[in-house]
């Protein structure tokens, strides 16, 4: 028998991120280019568009205090760097790669992260709207005083993900393969696909909440 079923899930495996000496990044630069962008501070700018081609990497880097309308990623990566109070009204990041990252007290208006791929990567007190992981991988990811409106994980693979304090209004599984995924921090206002659950452990108090619902999508009449 395997640790987690003796005593939970699995807790995501974080590791701290800490970027050493950074050189200051203009706003030309950062808005556009397919230079990678390493050992940079991006901090106290406001632009209309972020426009990121040829997998531009962000790396060992801090962005701070960043607020754009719309920040195209796909397929870039972000690597041992923070994210700090970003407002980003949209962010198309589909098959983009994620290693080490943390984003603090930021908010994502929409997420498109579809295909990404995402490994010890912590959100901490953000707020996000739609989180589009669809068919994304997520390895050792974890959501602390987060609220997110709707989080897709259709098709998606997970394992030792947590959501501590978040409160997410609308979860879909459809299809997803979950391994130590933790819901029990979660406040859950409604679940797409209750079978989607399979592999992620919840409280008895969670599972009464769901249950009329669980009962209906079983066939099971309660009189």
């Amino acid at each position: 028998m395997r640790t987690s079923e003796l005593s939970g899930p699995l807790a995501p495996r974080l590791r701290p991120v800490s970027p050493g000496a950074l050189q200051p990044v203009d706003a030309a630069e950062a808005a556009d280019g397919d230079d990678d962008l390493d050992e940079v501070e991006l901090a106290g700018l406001t632009l209309d568009t972020m426009f990121w081609t040829g997998r531009r990497r962000l790396g060992s880097s801090r962005v701070t205090d960043l607020v754009v309308r719309d920040w195209r990623v796909r397929a870039g990566s972000l690597v041992d760097s923070v994210v700090e109070r970003a407002d980003v009204v949209a962010l198309s990041a589909a098959e983009s790669g994620w290693w080490n990252v943390e984003v603090q007290q930021s908010r994502i208006g929409s997420a498109e992260l579809y295909d990404a791929v995402l490994r010890n990567v912590h959100f901490v007190r953000c707020k996000l709207g739609y989180v589009n992981l669809r068919g994304a991988n997520l390895t050792d990811v974890a959501f602390t005083d987060c609220v997110i409106e709707d989080l897709d994980l259709m098709r998606a693979t997970a394992a030792r993900v947590s959501f501590s304090g978040t409160r997410i209004s609308r979860l879909e599984l459809s299809g997803s393969t979950l391994e130590d995924v933790d819901l029990r921090g979660a406040s859950l206002a409604d679940i797409g696909t209750l079978e989607g659950l399979r592999g992620a452990t919840i409280t008895l108090d969670q599972l009464l909440e769901i249950a009329p619902a669980l009962a209906e999508s079983l066939g099971i009449k309660v009189e």
